[in-house]
């Protein structure tokens, strides 16, 4: 971990508004679809209308002839040019013992399709509309294969195949713990409670849908690609070595906004890796743009796990053992996290804020045959927290307890931190029953009896929802690298390797270092997305600001120093007598000094630079509590969420306004995943969920008033600033909190257990059968 000067100031708590918003609100904003045609031509997709099948032919003779058409390419087009497939990490083993094995993930599909939405073939003409139309003129036949949808169908005896080097369609298996201890305690337990728990498979929904456009540069004869993508860096290696096979350096990866990401804009997509290949086959500047059909049916979804999880407890609700088993599905290829999200992700926050030693987690990673699994907010950690957060509110009913009380008998307590969980995972800090108290404050938890009977006067069902939640942020890439400049136009320059896309990181790194150097906000200029001047590893994980903001308080220091250094040097004196403040660099004492910009003009290319490099001892752990209050109509079915009220640890909060901001975004999303959002295919493999009309994600009067507190009692302990990241917090305590809420309303009729997404016909259905039951 970097160690900082102690009076270093990083505009810790300062709630600035949002610099870029000016800029994206008044049609500013330099998203792809902004840039100009410039004579480019248009790149269309044909997909598979099967989720399996076999490729026996593709005539593209009638689509070639049409008015436009310049290339047609086909999967075999691409295996003679020798083009890679996507990569994926190959790092789990079978349950056999035998390493993973995955199909290849190709540009454009060659002698097999396995979902309905595989890329098939790629027309290019002079306009969109030409490049679809030719498209539908291309004729394949195929030989439809049988298809299997449900990962818990997928590992039966006689399932169709997704890859014939693993029959039994599993990519890999993990295990945590001691099975012959956790069945000692279990067989010994005062109390038992198990839940059968589905978290869905949802689509990610940003607001720009992906977009590629690649050329070629005239001056250099360099590849340059311009993609969303909050990795610009690992999407520039995928392309060139892995895709293109060719060197790194000769292409070079832009990005600008970005309309949302959510890790699904994360990997180099099959639509980006043919952009470039027809753009490097023709010399031309080629375009592509996804609808929202694209993103539904081609993008990465999220989530898909299926596990069966169980508490033994003792007669005062203490966990004596925990066990989960669980199917983690990764469509029909695996993406750069689909293994590692299930396998691992997971499996590191299972036990939650909780001191649960003895456990016993089994998982294994399956293929069928739809749509790749990748991140989404939080990748794993969401479906690992919303198990132990069900299981206990399970428990607390069954048991009769209080489910405050129930979870303060199993918190970690303060003495036991730093705290080593079940997976191997070290907790450097938190205050979790603190958290809880005053989040039980905030929600008025002794006016909710009162607003229940008010409900029930209206004739609603009333449950009150509680979470405690933790998070495992960063990844495994604990640096990131920065460049700082200050340059003779007065001007400082941060170039980033994270990506902005909707967090507010231009924002954030520009106080930071107008406090740190005592220069006006409005002189700082934050450049990302250029692989030529900055290859950090990119926004993943909630570490842009843990991780990219150690990196950009180093560079402050950084230049700082070197600024002394220089002034020492042109004032003739040793650097020890030099003070910096506010820009200018002074001797001690005298009214000799030198302006930082002024130094910047006597540098070659006038600027004053330091490449640095912030250092994190490991990932951070924001955690908090959720409370909220859901009201039942049940006479439709209809669960809408009044009252949501969270105390989150985000540790020192930067600006706490932005914090407060992704909170709500995230919580928004988790009350999507509870009650509206869930991916459906037939048992044929057709997507019924392909667009909005059939995919239900909230609107705005669906999200209540959400009252957010944080609370940084705990700094982090792993980084300087003390921060933890807190961009899938909210995402992460939502959807247990809220499935909790409706569950506890319906309680009273006897419902216990209930999958998500809670849709008015499911809970209308339940309330029906119960009251039919008596």
């Amino acid at each position: 971990m970097n160690i900082l000067p102690g009076n270093l100031r990083f505009g810790a708590g300062q709630p600035v508004k949002r610099l870029e918003d000016q800029r994206l609100l008044t049609g500013k904003g330099q998203f792809i679809d902004d840039k100009p045609e410039d004579g480019a031509l248009w790149l269309h997709v044909l997909r598979s209308p099967h989720a399996h099948a076999r490729i026996v032919s593709i005539d593209t003779t009638a689509a070639a002839g049409m008015p436009g058409v310049t290339a047609i390419y086909t999967g075999a087009d691409l295996v003679k040019d020798d083009i890679g497939a996507i990569p994926t990490l190959n790092i789990f083993k079978r349950p056999d013992g035998k390493p993973m094995t995955v199909p290849p993930r190709r540009l454009l599909a060659h002698e097999v399709v396995r979902y309905a939405g595989e890329a098939v073939a790629a027309v290019v003409a002079s306009s969109r509309a030409e490049a679809q139309s030719a498209a539908e003129a291309i004729a394949v036949e195929y030989d439809v294969q049988p298809a299997v949808v449900d990962p818990v169908e997928a590992v039966k005896p006689g399932a169709p195949v997704v890859w014939p080097e693993a029959p039994d369609n599993i990519v890999g298996a993990m295990s945590y713990g001691d099975a012959a201890k956790v069945d000692e305690a279990f067989a010994k337990a005062a109390h038992t409670v198990e839940l059968d728990l589905v978290s869905q498979r949802l689509v990610p929904s940003a607001m720009e849908p992906r977009s590629t456009i690649a050329e070629i540069d005239k001056k250099t004869g360099r590849l340059l690609l311009h993609v969303q993508s909050q990795t610009p860096a690992s999407t520039r290696d995928v392309l060139a070595e892995a895709v293109l096979k060719r060197p790194k350096d000769s292409v070079r990866v832009l990005v600008g906004d970005i309309g949302g990401g959510f890790g699904q804009k994360t990997n180099l997509y099959p639509e980006d890796g043919i952009v470039a290949y027809a753009a490097t086959k023709l010399n031309k500047k080629i375009r592509w743009r996804g609808d929202r059909t694209d993103e539904f049916v081609g993008g990465t979804h999220g989530r898909d796990l299926t596990s069966t999880a169980s508490f033994a407890l003792d007669e005062k609700g203490k966990v004596l053992a925990y066990r989960v088993k669980s199917i983690g599905c990764t469509g029909a290829y695996s993406s750069g996290a689909a293994n590692i999200i299930p396998l691992v992700l997971g499996p590191f926050v299972q036990t939650g804020v909780y001191d649960l030693p003895l456990v016993h987690f089994e998982v294994k990673s399956v293929m069928t045959h739809t749509a790749p699994v990748g991140a989404y907010r939080g990748a794993g950690r969401p479906e690992a927290v919303f198990i132990v957060e069900r299981l206990f509110d399970a428990a607390a009913r069954k048991i009769g307890m209080d489910p405050r009380a129930i979870r303060k008998a199993n918190y970690i307590k303060p003495a036991q931190l730093p705290y080593t969980n079940a997976a191997g995972q070290v907790y450097d800090s938190g205050a979790f029953a603190h958290m809880l108290d005053r989040a039980v404050k905030l929600a008025d938890w002794d006016g909710f009896a009162a607003r229940k009977k008010a409900a029930k006067k209206k004739g609603l069902l009333y449950g009150r929802g509680l979470t405690s939640y933790i998070e495992w942020t960063g990844g495994r890439a604990h640096t990131e690298k920065v460049s700082l400049h200050a340059t003779s136009q007065g001007r400082v320059v941060l170039h980033s390797g994270t990506m902005a896309m909707g967090q507010g990181l231009q924002t954030t790194y520009t106080q930071m270092i107008s406090d740190t150097l005592g220069i006006p906000m409005e002189k700082i200029d934050v450049v990302q997305g250029d692989t030529d001047l900055a290859m950090g590893f990119g926004s993943v994980g909630s570490r842009s600001l843990f991780v990219g903001g150690t990196a950009v308080a180093v560079s402050s220091n950084d230049l700082i120093q070197k600024a002394r250094e220089k002034a020492a040097n042109v004032l003739e004196t040793s650097i020890e007598d030099i003070e910096y403040q506010g820009g200018m660099l002074t001797v001690v004492g005298t009214d000799r000094r030198i302006s930082l910009f002024d130094l910047a003009e006597k540098e070659s290319g006038a600027k004053l630079r330091v490449d640095s490099e912030g250092e994190v001892d490991g990932p951070s752990w924001p955690n908090g509590t959720h409370i909220c209050e859901v009201e039942i109509d049940p006479e439709t079915g209809v669960s809408k969420v009044v009252r949501y009220t969270t105390v989150d640890d985000v540790g020192v909060a930067v600006n706490p306004m932005l914090v407060t901001g992704q909170i709500h975004g995230g919580v928004a999303q988790g009350i999507g995943q509870a009650l509206y959002e869930g991916v459906s295919y037939d048992a044929d493999g057709q997507l019924l969920t392909a667009s909005y009309q059939d995919y239900c994600i909230p609107r705005a009067d669906d999200v209540p008033p959400i009252v957010v507190t944080l609370d940084d009692s705990a700094p982090c302990r792993t980084n300087p600033l003390g921060a933890k990241g807190c961009g899938e917090s909210g995402a992460i305590g939502g959807p247990p909190c809220v499935t909790n809420g409706v569950m506890d309303a319906l309680a009273e009729l006897g419902i216990t257990q209930l999958n998500t997404p809670l849709t008015p016909q499911k809970v209308w259905k339940a309330i029906r059968d119960a009251r039919a039951a008596g």
